[in-house]
This record gives structure tokens, C-alpha cells and sequence, in this order.
């Protein structure tokens, strides 16, 4: 397997899946190279959407396809906004309204029982009818401040507290968030599933 296409038109997603996927030597292409379509979200798990960008993604680009589905879930919310976070305030909503909506609906949540995590579901697949995709999962533990904090990442970002740093997602650097991150954790999984041989100390 020399090329995959990311099944993602998250620029927030693509920059960090390239970025993971960089030391492996393998040619990183994009659906959006391809003009691919995008797949409605259809499922009611984060692994069923992720199974089914991937299946898009390699239907239309005759490559093997990575996909990822993703989300906060915070347990003052009962899981919400879950597979639902992307979208958490309308299908048109922008990382800022999601976040407002957060916390409008945490507001009478105290700081410390507000404890979330993100969870995420990736897969790999070596064509559209693949009927063994690889999958792994990654959780990323934290709780969802009072405010935003930081400028980096995306999402949630400045609302996740990560307890192991004393900061938001949004304050660590692109390359500790990516050894921490639920994102980081599945693809560590994916690789080692798939059996890619990798360089150095490769997201350790």
C-alpha cells in the first residue's frame, strides 16, 4: 500500500491526520483531490460514519481509504453531543457555536463534574467492498472548562482541559496534541494493526 486518501474534508482533521501520517512514507492524498462527494453521515455510531466516509472516499477514488469519526462526549450531557458534535448546534454551525452551545447547556454544571473525553473511531480500507476493514479507538479524558482557553486545534479544543497538562487542547503544541490526542491514539492503533513499519520514536 504506497497511496491512501484522507476521507475527510475537515481542514482541522487533515492537517493532523497529515501530520500523523508523515513518517510513514506513504503518498497522503485527499478526497477533495478527486472531487469526492460528501458522504451523509448516516449511522448511529462513531464507527458506523467512519466506515462510511471511508467506503465514499474509495468508491470514488479507487485507493485505499482512511476515514475517522470523532466527538466529545460529556457526561453532565448524558454522552451529548457525541457522534452529533460537528453539528451540536445545526448542520451549519461553526466551532464557536458549538462551543457556545456547550457551554449554555453546562451552565449550571460545576467545573469539576463537567468530566468529557473524545473518542474516536478510525478505519482503513483497502477498497469500497473491503469486507474486513482494520478499525481502532482512541479516548482522550479530560472535563470542559468554564471558558475557551488557547488558539490552536479546533472543535472543542479550547473547552477540553487536559488534566495530564494543566491546559486546554487548544494551549498544547501541534505535536504534543498529536502523542495525546484520541486522533493520535487510533492511528497509533491503525498502524500497528496494519503492521506499517515506522522510524524513531514515532508518536511515542
Amino acid at each position: 500500500m504506497n497511496t491512501v486518501v484522507l476521507a475527510t474534508s475537515n481542514h482541522g482533521k487533515l492537517a493532523e491526520l497529515r501530520a500523523l501520517l508523515a513518517p510513514l512514507g506513504i503518498e497522503v492524498r485527499t478526497q477533495a483531490e478527486f472531487g469526492v462527494p460528501e458522504a451523509a453521515e448516516t449511522g448511529l455510531t462513531f464507527v458506523e460514519n467512519a466506515l462510511i466516509k471511508a467506503r465514499n472516499a474509495a468508491r470514488h477514488c479507487g485507493l485505499p481509504a482512511i476515514a475517522d469519526d470523532s466527538g466529545l462526549e460529556v457526561d453532565a450531557l448524558h454522552g451529548a453531543p457525541g457522534i452529533y458534535s460537528s453539528r451540536y448546534a445545526g448542520h451549519e454551525a461553526t466551532d464557536q457555536d458549538n462551543c457556545r452551545k456547550l457551554l449554555e447547556n453546562l451552565r449550571d454544571v460545576a467545573e469539576p463534574e463537567r468530566h468529557a473525553r473524545f473518542q474516536c473511531l478510525m478505519v482503513l480500507l483497502e477498497s469500497a467492498t473491503d469486507p474486513t476493514p482494520i478499525i481502532s479507538q482512541g479516548t482522550w479524558e479530560g472535563r470542559i472548562l468554564l471558558a475557551p482557553r488557547g488558539t490552536g486545534g479546533f472543535g472543542y479544543d479550547p473547552l477540553f482541559y487536559v488534566p495530564t497538562h494543566d491546559c486546554a487542547s487548544a494551549e498544547l503544541a501541534p505535536a504534543d496534541k498529536n502523542r495525546l490526542s484520541h486522533r493520535g491514539q487510533a492511528l497509533r492503533g491503525l498502524v500497528a494493526a496494519i503492521g506499517w513499519s515506522v522510524e524513531g520514536d514515532w508518536l511515542a
